[in-house]
């Protein structure tokens, strides 16, 4: 899923207000019971749909009512606020995770058995970004950053996928140099600059910028300075007027085979294929280093199912939590949109991604840097600039500024 604006802080918001009536507690008429599901996955509406009618032909007292608005943290966040609370909310393992996971919007999951098929490396994620030893969601699916690569362009031009930062400069020099376009960009939606900022961050911030993180100690202009002089670097290989293209046209145009690379999270596959049926596609990890021993791909939990404790229809609407837990189900979704399932023992088979499996099976994996960055912040605004004017001090200042501002605020 492309990132979204984080949630704006809720922590303000009590329990109290939280008993009220929530979202599903109309019924649709006939005797049924209507649910809601509020997410962030638009380019999965299709695939959800689907999974809703089948569970609707199973359970025909019950109409589940999806909705994935644009901007969805904005909308979920005035919901929230005027306390109409959908029944299942799927947001990231991020910062909005966070902020209404201690709001108290969801229900306490820790000792639900379903959180028992979840593989513990994203259960954990949730506990990291929350700071809560509780759960309140379980991870339904994960996703992951990497650089999409059209494989008739390295063919045509005999390049070979890069291991190391500098074998990724060699490739995208050869192909400037052959008269094509390297990178496509789309930074006229500013979320988009974050796939590649987050591969290089992860990578390079240091083992310890976490647990420095959780002593105070906000290292962000030290640490991230080899990420934006990389990240810099990364608009010199791309299209004139970067700052002009979003990412709907980016996915097209890479598509159309405008350049030979595109640096997204695997969730741009399945619109890019939409565009093109014919399209030779893989995904090799970010070589954002020179030891390739060490590259870690971003992967995060991506959607999580996560139930309002003020549901007035908490039966039904865990009835389908469990529908979409069902290995079957889960498969389903992965297939469709090339996603990595958050349950154990269901594997993503697409040869588009098989490149990223290795990964996947030595644990070589970080989750994104920017769930980290508290809601307020906004990197993906700094780094829209940054992008226009390529200061790199200027950014570095205004990230750890801003950062330690919102810290002396909590």
């Amino acid at each position: 899923m492309k990132k979204t604006i984080s949630l704006l802080a809720v922590g303000a918001l009590s329990i109290s207000l939280l008993s009220g009536c929530g979202a599903g507690e109309e019924s649709s008429g006939e005797g049924k019971v209507k649910i809601e599901f509020f997410h962030h996955k638009r380019e999965g509406m299709e695939t959800i749909d689907k999974l809703i009618a089948k569970f609707e032909k199973e359970n025909p007292t019950i109409d589940v009512e999806q909705a994935s608005p644009p901007e969805p943290s904005t909308v979920l966040r005035t919901r929230i606020s005027k306390n109409d609370i959908p029944d299942i909310i799927g947001v990231g393992g991020d910062m909005t995770y966070s902020d209404i996971a201690n709001a108290g919007v969801l229900t306490d999951v820790s000792e639900d058995k379903n959180l028992e098929k979840i593989q513990p490396a994203y259960v954990q994620m949730l506990k990291d970004v929350s700071g809560l030893k509780e759960v309140y969601a379980i991870p339904f699916a994960a996703n992951a950053v990497g650089v999409i690569y059209n494989k008739a362009i390295f063919t045509e031009l005999g390049l070979e996928v890069p291991k190391t930062w500098d074998e990724f400069i060699a490739v995208a020099e050869k192909v400037k140099a052959a008269g094509k376009i390297p990178f496509f960009h789309t930074y006229k939606d500013a979320w988009t600059t974050l796939p590649v900022f987050n591969a290089l961050a992860a990578n390079t911030q240091g083992d310890d910028f976490y647990s420095e993180l959780n002593q105070g100690n906000i290292l962000a202009k030290e640490r991230y300075k080899e990420a934006t002089e990389k990240f810099v670097l990364l608009t010199e290989f791309g299209h004139k007027n970067q700052q002009g293209v979003g990412y709907n046209d980016g996915n097209t145009a890479f598509s159309n085979g405008e350049s030979a690379m595109y640096l997204q999270g695997i969730w741009a596959v399945p619109e890019i294929k939409k565009a093109n049926p014919d399209i030779e596609l893989g995904v090799f990890p970010f070589p954002a280093t020179n030891n390739p021993d060490e590259i870690n791909v971003i992967s995060g939990v991506d959607l999580i199912l996560g139930v309002s404790a003020s549901s007035k229809h908490p039966e039904e609407t865990n009835k389908f939590v469990e529908f979409l837990l069902e290995e079957e189900n889960a498969k389903q979704y992965i297939q469709e949109q090339n996603s990595f399932s958050a349950l154990e023992g269901i594997t993503q088979d697409d040869p588009t991604v098989a490149e990223l499996q290795a990964s996947f099976e030595k644990g070589a994996l970080t989750d994104f840097p920017d769930h980290y960055i508290p809601t307020g912040v906004m990197p993906e605004k700094a780094l829209q600039t940054l992008v226009g004017e390529k200061d790199v001090n200027a950014f570095l200042d205004k990230l750890q500024k801003d950062w330690e501002k919102v810290q002396e605020r909590k």
